[in-house]
């Protein structure tokens, strides 16, 4: 970190980014994009990044089971529709098929690995990201997450910069913003955690000029209130 003639903090380029863009991707893979959202704020599930059925059994039994399985890689798209990715694995034989059967389904894509990811439950989902408006630049975004995301559209957007008050802000925008407080036996969200990930997102996007996109979806409320992203992508600006 140094800074400017002008006297302004320049933020050097995040080392996943950087490596990201020597390599010619237009994305992060999802293990990389939860690592690079993990310095800024968000928090991610336990997960580690495997690439024999050995290592997925050593890492399933240190985060306990049951965990999910998923194909990880900056070309793998579609992991649902094409089978990359199971759910409730709860057991070593189980887990060593889950992984074959993935690696066949796979076939020539380029991978990293198979993410052993522990298995997070949760019945609400909210959606957190950021995105480049060609008028204001990085815009921090809060929403109803999951399924329903396109669909009700029920979002809410700052110019980035924002601080936690701002972010709290965004919370009560929404329609669904209820979702948040104590639902059918439910403890309410982790709000403070939740704003400190939307304001570390905006950071993000003031920071690291070559992130295009961030989208973290869904981002699960435990019935604990506790707040984990369990998915993510972070897309990367073009030469162009």
């Amino acid at each position: 970190m140094g800074t400017s003639s002008e006297g302004e903090v320049k933020v050097a380029k995040d080392k996943i980014i950087e490596q990201a863009l020597n390599r010619g991707q237009s994305a992060l893979s999802e293990y990389d994009s939860k690592l690079f959202l993990k310095k800024y704020g968000v928090p991610v599930v336990a997960e580690r990044l495997t690439t024999t059925p050995d290592e997925a059994v050593e890492a399933a039994g240190e985060i306990g089971y049951p965990v999910v399985l998923k194909a990880c890689g900056p070309e793998v798209t579609h992991k649902t529709e094409r089978e990359l990715v199971l759910v409730g694995v709860r057991g070593e034989e189980e887990l060593r098929f889950a992984y074959d059967k993935i690696k066949v389904n796979l076939g020539d894509t380029p991978s990293e690995g198979i993410l052993i990811q522990e298995m997070v439950s949760g019945e609400r989902e909210l959606v957190i990201g950021l995105i480049r408006d060609p008028q204001f630049g990085p815009c921090v975004m809060f929403g109803l997450g999951g399924i329903f995301t396109e669909i009700l559209k029920d979002t809410s957007f700052r110019v980035a910069p924002i601080d936690e008050d701002e972010a709290l802000q965004m919370m009560e925008d929404i329609r669904a913003r209820d979702i948040l407080g104590p639902v059918r036996r439910m403890a309410p969200a982790d709000k403070a955690t939740l704003a400190k990930a939307l304001v570390g997102l905006g950071r993000a996007g003031v920071e690291q000029d070559d992130v295009a996109e961030i989208d973290v979806n869904p981002l699960i409320i435990a019935a604990d209130g506790s707040v984990v992203a369990v998915d993510a992508l972070v897309i990367l600006k073009s030469d162009g």
